[in-house]
């Protein structure tokens, strides 16, 4: 996808190659667009990486690079066009911008009125770094070097030892460039910027996680198997004194932390302001356009005001299922992963893939089944942190606040309801809001059960109810549940 510069987006709004084609034809090119600087045309070292200011219908500012960096961190920091911006609205990436201390600051401007926290700090400098040349001249960030490189080291299957040589060496050929001493130094970069993930043993039966206080268990508590393959595999990620074994796990689920990712949300002061877009700027007239439409969210508002109180607060939905990875119906390997939406943000933006949160990746020959309220330990612990509150930065009202979230539901299909929720949806209680008013009939014949009970949702006089040759053979006077 590349930035559209028709007359309507403005450089501000992405689409895909054919859309922009279609959009130039139609409304033609922006005025004044001569030089193409969100298209890859370099702009002279003197002047200032904004956009026009003739330019109609924006004040967005970009950074101009030559790599994707920009458009891979908006991916990774939940940052996606619409018109959002990775920077507080009045950074504009120059030499007069700079960050002292703890305090994102632009020349010339007031300081903002609280500091942000430790946490929201160290994204502003991450993100300043992410800017930083290579070498002074060079197209390429710093940042785009790392990347491309480990991206290499993955897909050739480098050592970490050999590629701490290779760094080594591209350092002495190469003394002027900002290269990192070692693979763990790139490593940690990396993580720094929010890509990183957790790596958490688990029994290959599903039976427990190694975490907690149970990390450094070596079997299971309840199958007894052994938290790792029968066969070690030589580790050569060694040092000169010889090689070690590394024993490899028989299962890992990764996880993605939630707590940081929530609060990078409140750290672009775009999604900031979108976050509460649900109490500020939603119509209240009656009609269902918005989950917040709905009356399970004003449920739980007036259950839990002070909750309610402050509409930073998030709120979640969970979805999950499982798939093959590899499209061939015959491997016996399937993937879950189970994905959160915030439901805060406006309902053009909240459905949007790049607003979803992956929390998780449970992976293994079949899925967990009802064995996956065991890897939800680590989300289910963040939830109960969320629920009293984590100290999190508002940029856009420079002030630190108790972010909370809840979890208001799960979407899922019928199989992945039962594994979520601990209930059968097979047998004769097989609605879990019925329960045991469950209308069901067993089909003789069919050798299955049918449920016939949606006639009780009518209104008490309708056709319907009285029909018995159209139905199961019987009048219906029973009303609703509860």
């Amino acid at each position: 996808m590349i930035l559209c510069p028709c007359k309507k987006c403005g450089n501000i709004y992405w689409h895909f190659r054919e859309v922009v084609y279609k959009h130039l034809i139609v409304d033609g090119f922006i005025r004044g667009y001569k030089k193409w600087i969100f298209h890859g045309e370099c702009t002279s070292s003197g002047t200032s990486s904004t956009i026009n200011p003739t330019y109609p219908d924006t004040d967005y500012h970009q950074y101009v690079r030559q790599d994707d960096m920009e458009d891979m961190l908006r991916d990774a920091f939940n940052m996606r066009s619409h018109g959002e911006q990775s920077f507080p609205p009045d950074f504009i990436i120059s030499e007069d911008c700079k960050i002292t201390g703890n305090v994102f600051c632009e020349t010339g401007t007031s300081a903002p009125n609280e500091e942000p926290n430790e946490e929201a700090a160290k994204f502003y400098n991450l993100l300043n770094e992410m800017n930083e040349e290579l070498y002074e001249g060079s197209k390429y960030s710093k940042l785009s070097f790392c990347i491309r490189l480990f991206h290499l080291k993955c897909l050739g299957g480098w050592t970490e030892n050999s590629f701490t040589m290779l760094l080594e060496f591209l350092r002495e050929m190469f003394p002027f460039a900002k290269i990192p001493q070692s693979c763990q130094d790139m490593k940690r970069l990396i993580k720094d910027l929010g890509l990183g993930y957790d790596k958490i043993h688990s029994c290959p039966n599903d039976c427990m996680l190694y975490w907690g206080d149970q990390k450094n268990q070596q079997s299971c508590h309840v199958c007894s198997k052994s938290r790792w393959m029968n066969s070690n595999t030589e580790d050569v990620n060694t040092d000169e004194g010889g090689a070690q074994l590394r024993k490899k796990p028989v299962k890992v689920l990764r996880y993605f932390p939630l707590i940081p990712r929530l609060q990078r949300l409140f750290m672009s002061s775009k999604i900031a302001e979108s976050m509460t877009w649900h109490n500020d700027q939603r119509t209240d007239d009656g009609l269902l356009r918005h989950p917040a439409d709905s009356l399970a969210w004003k449920s739980f508002d007036s259950k839990f005001p002070s909750f309610a109180s402050d509409p930073r607060n998030v709120r979640l939905g969970l979805a999950a299922d499982g798939f093959n990875p590899f499209k061939i119906m015959s491997t016996l390997y399937t993937t879950w992963p189970v994905v959160l939406v915030p439901y805060n943000l406006p309902l053009w933006i909240c459905m949007k893939q790049s607003s979803f949160i992956l929390s998780m990746i449970i992976p293994g020959e079949k899925g967990p089944r009802n064995d996956i309220d065991i890897y939800l330990q680590p989300l289910i612990e963040e939830l109960k942190q969320l629920w009293s509150g984590v100290e999190t930065y508002d940029v856009l009202r420079k002030e630190n606040f108790n972010l909370r979230a809840a979890l208001l539901w799960t979407i899922n299909d019928f199989p992945a309801y039962a594994n979520l929720s601990g209930w059968s949806t097979k047998g004769r209680y097989a609605y879990l809001c019925c329960a045991a008013q469950t209308c069901s009939k067993w089909l003789y014949n069919g050798k299955k059960f049918s449920y016939m009970g949606h006639r009780r949702w009518l209104d008490e006089n309708h056709k319907f109810r009285f029909q018995r040759t159209l139905f199961d053979g019987t009048e219906k006077y029973r009303g609703a549940p509860e």
